[in-house]
């Protein structure tokens, strides 16, 4: 207590003397000033403040960071809309930069949109978008797995290039058909030819392997197949849009074949001098531990130059980019450590300031007649045409099944960001115009949004012959336990086998993770999965209970967790009672209810009628989700380390609950529990049925089942278990009129029937 007064009595002293120390300079200082000096005019305190804010709101670095600020916000929105229909988040995030641009905010909030984005911010706006391309196309170069290529080669090469051929030619056909109409009038046939093939033919490799993951494809031949011709299809075409752009930008054939000189001369020592010392680089530091500041800015300068040399070279910045993340040590590990580095900073941050840059170019206003909107159709059916076509075609002639070769179709046919960058490039280099740029963008919009349902429907149409993924459909009873992390895993293993134990001839366990799919790639996919089973796996061998592992990318956990159980053919669905993210926060009590009115998954459930804005909720809100979603028995456990379930106690409130003593029985059964029936409200007394229960199951395990009629819980009671067993509705009413015994109790396993 001394010292804390004598460390404040020293901290005023100090500021004190420094303090008139300062006061004596500024006064002894004013004495200097010339005597024709005139202070400026006294104004409020309050105009200050609003005119030092104008000043500030209306510079650059303001405007900028305001940019930034409103796109994330409006991408995210969008994006998570497009979760809520099942859609790739990209969609989001280029419907949230067209929202934005002129078609919407510059139409009808004009006064919003010029200062948001007026016209001298926008070249800021872009180079830093530019940045965010540089940094992607790096990681998808990274995430190619070259070793996928040579194993699988003869069908990929096949079907990417049939994939290529077949729309660049149709697109070709189209440039001539629309070439007098809407080409610049200074390019050249050749030149926007060679565009509008280009655009036709691309694939978006990262959209296609998170539609991929998110159906839980990676494992499957389909998905194998689909990913190896996207990875083919992406290094073939940006190789041609790299011929392309040497092309027009040339201007003479000479030029032309000087440029795709150097560019191969730049291919040839990217592969044969850089890579060698960079994969020695990879293999020398390949942990998070020994991967040091100076080594990261080697490969970053690696990038930087690569950009720099193929923007000099002119087949532009983003191919050296991409290639300077194909060349990137092979080390998977390695391989994921960086792209763990730079990828929520490149997607999260900088990528949808290029959507919001490419919304700000489209002008949906400039189709403003019928043959516009003609031509505008003819381009999309010219795209979906050659590419689904072509893929599909190619696909079945290498012996692939018909559902199998739509499939491929359909997801080639994905373009998103990719395509966005293939039409930035060509309107930068005027080869397309305004309104031909805007028609471009809009279908890949819609051959983007189309990829899901068209999947959908041709697994609707080719049902899939192969055994069922789920084995338990013969058996009497299967349990899908849903785990977020290992320990909770653990804990629910635990439970599930007090259920199934002794029956295990004739019952399943299943461990589902869910992860989200924006956290992974190919490289961290493995490492996610073990990291993910291999303390569950190593329990389940301990307590020799076998189990089915279920590992799946998610875009949507708790609905693709509700979907799987209701598909399954499951008996009983556990999941772990999570925890608010306000919880035991000051946030958290202030907030409290108003976190419920602006919770976005609250307000999605109130627009489609499936709960109330102000329902009050007695769950963390994923738990509520899932509740809502799923269509079968389901079990919350709310773990409190209160041991095995020797000894158990089970509530009845209400004639519903009586279908808790099929657990009651379960638990008896399989782990020899002691069950004890708390007839709390005296329904059982009334009820004959329930007595007679009760008792046919005290006839086979004597000593195991007792029934109370107290109607208080005590404190002692309620010390002596391991675990309740409780209805939902009987949890929410107890809950609801604040029981005192609830903060007594050991664990839980509240069950909505």
């Amino acid at each position: 207590m001394v010292k804390r007064y004598k460390n404040l009595a020293f901290y005023l002293s100090v500021v004190a003397v420094f303090s008139f120390l300062i006061y004596l300079v500024i006064k002894q200082g004013t004495l200097l000033e010339p005597v024709q000096v005139t202070l400026p005019k006294p104004v409020s305190v309050w105009t200050q403040i609003r005119d030092a804010f104008t000043h500030t709101a209306a510079g650059a670095m303001a405007i900028l960071l305001l940019q930034i600020i409103t796109i994330i916000v409006v991408a995210r929105f969008f994006g998570w809309i497009c979760q809520k229909i099942k859609q790739p988040t990209v969609i989001g995030e280029i419907v949230a930069g067209v929202v934005l641009g002129p078609s919407f905010l510059g139409t009808y909030v004009k006064g919003v949109s010029d200062f948001l984005f007026p016209l001298p911010s926008l070249g800021h706006l872009q180079f830093l978008s530019q940045v965010g391309l540089i940094l992607f196309m790096f990681i998808v170069g990274m995430e190619l797995d070259v070793k996928v290529l040579k194993n699988k080669a003869t069908d990929a090469v096949v079907i990417s290039h049939a994939s290529i051929l077949f729309p660049f030619t149709m697109g070709m056909g189209l440039a001539y058909i629309i070439y007098q109409h809407f080409a610049p009038a200074s390019v050249g046939f050749l030149s926007f030819a060679l565009f509008i093939g280009i655009s036709m033919s691309v694939t978006a490799f990262p959209v296609l392997a998170r539609i991929v993951q998110e159906r839980g494809l990676s494992k499957t031949r389909l998905g194998a197949i689909a990913i190896t011709c996207a990875a083919a299809d992406d290094i073939t075409a940006w190789c041609l849009l790299a011929a392309v752009i040497a092309v027009v930008k040339a201007g003479s054939a000479m030029s032309a074949l000087v440029t795709l000189g150097l560019a191969v001369t730049y291919v040839w020592l990217m592969l044969t001098v850089v890579r060698p010392f960079l994969r020695k680089l990879g293999d020398k530091y390949s942990n998070k531990e020994s991967l040091s500041r100076p080594v990261v800015a080697i490969f970053f300068i690696t990038l930087l130059l690569s950009s720099c040399v193929t923007e000099m070279i002119g087949i532009h910045a983003l191919f050296g980019a991409f290639m300077a993340g194909v060349i990137m040590p092979e080390n998977m590990r390695f391989r994921n450590i960086f792209i763990e580095k730079i990828e929520d900073v490149a997607l999260v941050l900088l990528l949808p300031l290029f959507f919001v840059f490419t919304g700000l170019r489209t002008q949906v206003g400039l189709l403003n007649d019928a043959y516009a909107w003609r031509t505008c159709g003819l381009i999309l059916a010219v795209a979906v045409g050659g590419k689904f076509l072509g893929s599909a075609l190619a696909a079945r002639v290498v012996g692939q099944s018909w559902r199998d070769s739509l499939s491929v179709g359909a997801l080639m046919n994905t373009r998103g960001l990719m395509e966005l960058i293939v039409l930035n490039i060509g309107y930068d280099l005027g080869v397309l115009t305004p309104q031909v740029f805007t028609m471009l963008v809009i279908m890949a919009l819609a051959t983007t949004f189309m990829t899901g349902p068209a999947l959908t429907l041709i697994q609707r149409w080719f049902p899939e012959k192969a055994e069922r993924l789920f084995m338990g459909q013969a058996v009497k009873y299967n349990i899908l336990v849903s785990f977020s992390t290992p320990d909770k895993g653990i804990a629910l293993l635990r439970l599930a086998g007090s259920l199934v134990r002794r029956s295990m001839d004739n019952a399943t366990i299943t461990m589902l993770h869910l992860s989200p799919s924006n956290d992974l790639n190919q490289y961290n996919l493995e490492e996610y999965e073990r990291d993910s089973f291999e303390p569950v796996e190593k329990e389940s061998q301990r307590l020799s209970l076998p189990v089915i592992s279920l590992f799946k990318p998610s875009a949507n956990i708790e609905e693709e967790i509700a979907e799987t159980a209701n598909t399954g053919h499951f008996d009983l669905l556990l999941v772990g009672l999570g925890r608010s993210v306000f919880d035991g926060t000051l946030l958290g009590k202030i907030l409290g209810f108003t976190t419920k009115i602006i919770n976005p998954e609250r307000l999605y459930g109130t627009l489609t009628g499936r709960e109330r804005l102000f329902e009050q909720s007695f769950f963390d809100e994923r738990a509520m989700n899932i509740i809502r979603s799923a269509d079968i028995p389901l079990g919350v456990y709310v773990d409190k380390d209160s041991g095995e379930p020797r000894d158990v106690f089970i509530p009845v409130f209400s004639i519903s609950d009586s279908f808790l003593l099929i657990y009651a029985q379960k638990l008896i059964h399989n782990n020899g529990s002691r069950v004890v029936i708390l007839d709390a409200s005296g329904v059982i007394r009334q009820n004959p049925e329930m007595k007679e229960a009760i008792r046919s199951i005290e006839l086979v395990a004597p000593q195991h089942i007792a029934l109370y009629h107290e109607r208080t819980i005590d404190r002692e009671f309620l010390e002596q278990q391991n675990l309740m067993v409780i209805s939902m509705d009987s949890w929410k009413k107890a809950l609801s009129t604040r029981s005192v015994w609830l903060s007594s109790i050991p664990s839980a396993l509240i069950i909505k029937p």
